[in-house]
């Protein structure tokens, strides 16, 4: 029961960091809105979707038996700049959770306690869930805070909007978790 609950909450909680990426992307309003970067250091939205895709198609890719990093993964060409379309790179970020959401799905109970290896490194299915989801959630925040950014004063806030907690009392946290 507790396994079946996991696995239901994670599917959810991927499901909702997915959404505010997206909306993100739906306030930009043109290619080169996705390849902006504030400084040199600093990575673009197009760099996160294409890091994010390759990670979840290597990670997620026969999953419960390969190694989690394949061995035809480029992750250092994942944060060049190579000037995709917008649609180019939303097709690319789709592949990678359509990837991600399958193997998520197949998933069972008994499937959680058993030993994954990513870069050599053994860890449980949970392990590597919980792992995936720290990871995305601080890719999906610098995509959010870029949009953010980009858009300045003609964002529209993806939670609760300064100064209006009150007017959003109604609603649960909870309710944007399921599945």
């Amino acid at each position: 029961m507790l396994a079946k609950h996991y696995l239901e909450n994670t599917i959810g909680v991927f499901n909702n960091y997915r959404s505010l990426a997206e909306k993100s992307f739906a306030q930009l309003d043109n290619d080169k809105d996705f390849h902006f970067a504030p400084d040199a250091e600093a990575n673009s939205i197009a760099q996160l979707i294409k890091h994010m895709s390759g990670n979840m198609i290597s990670r997620f890719t026969d999953f419960l038996t390969t190694d989690g990093e394949k061995p035809t993964r480029n992750r250092d060409a994942e944060f060049m700049d190579d000037n995709k379309t917008r649609i180019e790179l939303i097709q690319h970020w789709d592949k990678g959770w359509e990837v991600f959401m399958n193997t998520l799905h197949l998933l069972t109970e008994n499937d959680l306690m058993k030993t994954v290896r990513i870069r050599g490194e053994e860890l449980t299915v949970m392990q590597a869930l919980n792992r995936q989801t720290a990871h995305y959630a601080y890719h999906i925040g610098q995509i959010v805070y870029l949009a953010k950014h980009i858009k300045s004063g003609e964002w529209k806030s993806l939670s609760i909007p300064k100064n209006k907690s009150s007017e959003n009392l109604k609603g649960s946290y909870l309710d944007n978790l399921k599945p």
